[in-house]
């Protein structure tokens, strides 16, 4: 009896054995094909990578200029709705890090949270600003934008190349905005859409060259233009150290121009969006939040994050 029970054993052990290797190389086959939980995402450090081929479907981009925009933002309603869709919009750009700076004396939960989860490589940053500079009529995030330059001049140096620009968080922009400004030699400009109170405002061209400004507000201005129309390359940010946005001796409305002044001339920009007669990005403002029937004593069994 053993024999011959050894005997059938050994004579199906082969088949039970490919049987075997079949179903765990088809297994495998089909977890392969599977996407993952978050396809996109990979840890670096504090920060979150966008490993995501460009849309356009070119995957090789490695040697692409990287785009560094600074985003000033601070705590209200809406918060959390402008930066979904600033990140939206920025997790379809490739090599692309997004410099947050909130005006606050710590950084907050809701930002961290919403930053880890975003899919886009970040730096988070924070910075206050003084009570005596929240006054109407002021500059804004003026001490933001200066924190993410003091950023970018501690930890880039001449071996990176890369873009600059300033992406406030109620900003609407155009995919094709960030491919026009990627090719930024110094400073790069180009029209923005609702702002000045007029449809639009843009850099006049002549040939190639940038010759006056059609705007709505002090067309008398060094640099008559938008925080959001023009980006600058990050060279030009190092190799000029001091040059910041001041309040001191700083006029409402002149903080585009007096950072300018310190990197560049009119003479020097180079006209986008097809010599400046595309809009590229709105100055877009989000509705006053109507709130007056929210409780003053938190009634619901549960805190939700808006």
């Amino acid at each position: 009896m053993k024999s011959l029970f050894y005997s059938r054993f050994f004579i199906l052990l082969p088949w039970v054995l490919i049987v075997i290797i079949m179903i765990d190389i088809d297994t495998k086959r089909s977890s392969s094909s599977r996407s993952p939980a978050h396809p996109y995402f990979s840890r670096l450090g504090n920060s979150q990578r966008l490993d995501r081929a460009p849309h356009n479907g070119n995957n090789n981009y490695s040697s692409l200029p990287t785009i560094y925009a600074i985003t000033p933002t601070y705590s209200r309603a809406v918060q959390k709705a402008e930066l979904t869709r600033l990140a939206n919009t920025f997790r379809q750009v490739p090599r692309f890090h997004w410099i947050v700076v909130e005006d606050s004396n710590m950084r907050t939960e809701l930002v961290s949270r919403f930053l880890a989860r975003s899919g886009v490589l970040y730096t988070h940053l924070h910075v206050l600003t003084p009570r005596r500079y929240k006054r109407a009529g002021l500059p804004r995030a003026t001490e933001q934008r200066n924190a993410g330059l003091g950023w970018l001049r501690q930890h880039r140096s001449a071996r990176d190349s890369g873009v600059v620009f300033f992406a406030d968080d109620d900003n609407t922009y155009s995919l094709e905005l960030f491919e026009e400004m990627r090719s930024t030699r110094k400073v790069s400009v180009w029209p923005v859409g609702l702002v000045g109170g007029r449809r639009y405002e843009r850099p006049l061209v002549d040939r190639g060259r940038v010759v006056g400004w059609y705007t709505g507000w002090r067309a008398d201005r060094p640099f008559a233009i938008d925080m959001a129309g023009f980006s600058v390359n990050i060279q030009v940010i190092l190799a000029n150290p001091k040059a910041v946005f001041k309040r001191r001796g700083s006029q409402p409305g002149m903080q585009e121009s007096d950072f300018l002044k310190q990197i560049t001339k009119v003479e020097e920009l180079e006209p986008k969006a097809q010599n400046c007669t595309k809009v590229l990005v709105w100055h877009t403002r989000t509705e006053k939040v109507n709130l007056g029937n929210e409780p003053k004593h938190h009634q619901d069994s549960i805190h939700i994050e808006v």
